[in-house]
């Protein structure tokens, strides 16, 4: 697997890669991800961080971004995870979290933080172990396509306070 930065010459993969994504998993992208125009912008996004993991023919099999907020939460970033459904549990999502946490220290973000349904158990162990922790739970927060309400984690990470952990273990050297 190799992971670089989502720039103009992957637009086609990351297309198909979004199209092979359950509508469900795609909640929290927020984005129309099947609308080309809206894909090939993030592009050209200079504050945001989009990376790619690409398998070894080449084939988009996971996407992360991380987003900065705006005015009085200008330092706290968004991290967005999609992982093709025939590929988890390889990593992919683990690998693709470190490479966001690192570009949130590039960015001088302060904190990040990533929302789950609450039924998702595998991501938010995969997050907490990468150091976030529950920071909200919003009740029937989520509608799903079938109508019914879920609950909503809000899981944060303190960049600052974690960024001599992620140096100690590695994590940013392996990463640069």
């Amino acid at each position: 697997m190799e992971i670089h930065r989502f720039g103009p010459d992957e637009l086609d993969g990351a297309m198909a890669f979004f199209g092979r994504i359950p509508d469900g998993d795609l909640t929290f992208i927020k984005e129309d991800v099947h609308n080309r125009e809206v894909v090939s912008a993030w592009t050209r996004d200079e504050r945001s961080r989009r990376y790619l993991a690409l398998d070894d023919q080449g084939t988009v099999v996971g996407y992360v971004a991380i987003i900065p907020g705006l005015g009085w939460s200008s330092h706290v970033g968004e991290l967005r995870l999609v992982i093709d459904p025939e590929q988890r549990r390889q990593g992919i999502g683990r690998s693709l979290a470190r490479r966001a946490l690192a570009e949130a220290i590039d960015l001088g973000l302060g904190k990040i933080v990533v929302e789950v349904v609450a039924e998702q158990a595998a991501p938010i162990a995969m997050f907490q172990g990468l150091g976030f922790h529950g920071e909200a739970l919003l009740t029937d927060h989520v509608r799903d396509r079938g109508g019914n309400l879920r609950d909503l984690v809000v899981l944060a990470h303190a960049v600052a306070d974690n960024e001599a952990v992620m140096s100690a273990s590695g994590i940013t050297e392996a990463l640069a």
